[in-house]
């Protein structure tokens, strides 16, 4: 199965229902429908129909990773960031880190590799996965993530996105 909407309804929270949550409180997004983005590549020949002029726009790339004590971590970034696994797991204190397997994506986020995103945290939060987001974050006006499926991307102002973690009690580190 791959990760578009078109399988949505095989997640344990579907893109629709977590847009319908949004809404229910009151969190504002553009939402906009694409082919599947499965890579960073993939999004830099699409995003452009994303960007408003003046807009200061965070696009992202995701890790989801483990550690040797099979604890998870999500790790949000600038699409463009350099990132050395190795010298990542020393910063954040926590030794070694590796991709995480497609099976344990599901069982831990409720997604399906190529449709990685904070939103994701919705499920995260309740399996004890720990989110770092890149502080560029927190200079930007807003941020393009995938609602849970790869063929849809939302626009969240940051306000939004925080206000997000804050309702789902999700924990953001900020990465220097």
């Amino acid at each position: 199965m791959d990760a578009s909407s078109a399988f949505q309804d095989t997640l344990p929270l579907s893109s629709d229902a977590l847009l319908t949550q949004l809404d229910d409180w009151g969190l504002a997004y553009r939402l906009h429908s694409h082919i599947p983005l499965r890579t960073v590549e993939d999004a830099k020949g699409v995003e452009d129909q994303f960007l408003v002029p003046g807009e200061n726009t965070l696009r992202l790339k995701n890790l989801y990773l483990r550690d040797r004590k099979k604890r998870n971590y999500l790790v949000t970034l600038e699409q463009s960031r350099e990132i050395d696994l190795k010298a990542l797991g020393a910063e954040l204190g926590v030794g070694n880190l590796s991709f995480g397997s497609a099976d344990r994506l599901m069982q831990n986020l409720g997604i399906r590799p190529g449709a990685v995103s904070p939103l994701a945290m919705i499920n995260g939060v309740q399996n004890e996965v720990r989110f770092f987001m890149d502080s560029a974050a927190q200079n930007s006006d807003v941020i393009n993530m995938h609602p849970l499926v790869n063929d849809r991307t939302v626009v969240m102002t940051r306000a939004d996105l925080m206000a997000f973690f804050d309702r789902i009690g999700c924990e953001v580190t900020w990465l220097p």
